[in-house]
């Protein structure tokens, strides 16, 4: 029996490529709109389906443990089955094409968890959000890189956070304004299907997603870069089988393993960060209330303004950090990402032991501005040293660590205010321990991260890259 077709060697760059040719700044920074426009979008209704979290409960009579369900694994399962095979369309399709059909799922979903009557029927439209989202990073990242030429990437990422910022910082805003509106609202009655008063914020908030993908249509695809002769490419030759296992990953799945000792490390702590820092910022809001007992309204505008401080303030912050450690280390974004690691464990952890609901908003946006700053050293990073013929597909598995961690960490804690504390009004017990045991875990396991790192990048420069 015959083995796989063996990969074969990327081409030299001796004219089986076109030379690269950037596009024009004016079509360079469209592109960085769209794709932060969407990314505002993204997150914009992870804040706002945070803010209904209460609501949610209340309405379909959920125990924690399901509020924490529908708020993470629901959104993450179809993720399991498409999120990496559809990563690979940005290694070969027009990514605008791709980033416009994923950003439309995501607004088509959100609706219809408007018209869910019941908890299976909500879950069920949370099950595939996941599907448009996994899209969403992989392209995004990989458009930037061939958009951007390397003396400004940085920059470009720096600017990509403004769609965070932006969705993280209106979404408790204006969430918590329409939960106010909307909450002596009676239900609606339309062909026989009863839509409460919160409901009617998922249907609204789904607009801009498909303002979102229109958008897309109008950017100018980039033109990518050759592959480079150091990393092995699936065969042009391959039979369909073939062809199928590369789409599922396989390629990109063996470019990490082979490179195992930078991307694990890098992974696992991702990993532990995101199960942590979104876990919690889908429970800061019942938070917020049980203990201190603020309003909605209280608590969308007060973390709208620590999240918009904080975040303003982590993009300078990473932007220096990154610069200065540049000038003395080859590890400079690892070692940049080990430092706001290690700042945001200290922010998290205060917020929720401090007596105070005003200390524990203050704490919040000190953690938002490290978490921030991170950010942009961490894709960075990944970007740096991912194969350019794969590079939507490293990136997906490095997200998938993000986005499948990310989305269980309202679970688990859920899992833990419901079964190891037990009490729902001693919330504040189950966020201290799942921080105190996962954010110094991420921390270590970045530090572990920085030798490595820093031997791969002096091979790559080696090899010109």
């Amino acid at each position: 029996m015959s083995g796989p077709a063996p990969l074969a060697p990327a081409p030299e760059a001796d004219g089986a490529y076109p030379p690269k040719e950037w596009p024009t700044p004016p079509q360079r920074y469209w592109a960085l709109f769209a794709i932060t426009f969407a990314t505002f979008v993204t997150f914009f209704d992870q804040a706002v389906f945070g803010m209904l979290a209460e609501r949610i409960k209340q309405d379909f009579g959920l125990t924690d443990g399901q509020l924490g369900f529908i708020g993470g694994p629901a959104a993450i399962i179809c993720y399991l089955f498409v999120g990496i095979p559809l990563a690979r369309l940005a290694d070969i399709w027009p990514r605008k094409y791709v980033l416009s059909g994923g950003i439309a799922v995501v607004g088509l979903i959100t609706a219809l968890g408007g018209l869910a009557q019941n908890f299976i029927q909500f879950v069920g439209s949370r099950v595939f959000l996941a599907a448009g989202g996994s899209a969403h990073a992989p392209s995004s990242y990989s458009m930037i890189a061939d958009a951007f030429p390397p003396r400004v990437i940085t920059r470009a990422f720096a600017l990509l956070q403004f769609g965070f910022i932006g969705g993280m910082t209106l979404g408790p805003l204006i969430g918590g304004m329409l939960i106010v509106m909307t909450q002596n609202w009676e239900p609606s009655y339309i062909l026989g299907i009863r839509i409460l008063g919160w409901q009617w914020i998922l249907i609204w908030i789904a607009a801009p997603a498909i303002l979102a993908s229109l958008i897309f249509l109008t950017v100018r695809e980039p033109q990518r870069q050759a592959p480079v002769a150091d990393v092995e490419q699936p065969p042009a030759d391959a039979s369909f089988g073939r062809k199928i296992i590369t789409f599922m990953g396989w390629d990109a799945a063996k470019a990490i393993h082979a490179n195992g000792k930078v991307y694990y490390p890098l992974f696992a702590a991702l990993a532990l960060s995101a199960t942590e820092v979104f876990g919690l910022a889908f429970w800061r809001m019942p938070f917020m209330a049980r203990t201190f007992g603020w309003d909605p309204a209280q608590i969308g505008a007060a973390i709208s303004l620590a999240a918009l401080i904080g975040s303003l303030a982590g993009l300078v912050l990473g932007a220096v950090l990154v610069e200065m450690l540049g000038k003395r280390y080859k590890d400079a974004n690892v070692r940049a990402a080990f430092i706001c690691f290690c700042g945001t464990t200290v922010s998290t952890l205060t917020a929720l032991a401090v007596p105070s609901a005003w200390g524990s908003v203050v704490a919040f946006g000190f953690a938002g501005m490290f978490g921030l700053a991170g950010a942009v050293p961490q894709n960075a990073a990944i970007q740096r040293v991912a194969p350019n013929s794969m590079r939507g597909q490293v990136t997906a598995f490095y997200l998938f660590m993000f986005t499948f961690f990310g989305a269980m960490g309202s679970f688990v804690i859920g899992l833990v205010a419901q079964y190891v504390v037990g009490d729902p009004m001693r919330l504040r017990e189950a966020l201290l321990l799942t921080a105190g045991v996962l954010l110094p875990l991420a921390c270590f396991l970045m530090f572990r991260a920085m030798k490595p790192y820093r031997t791969e990048i002096a091979r790559l420069e080696a090899l010109g890259r």
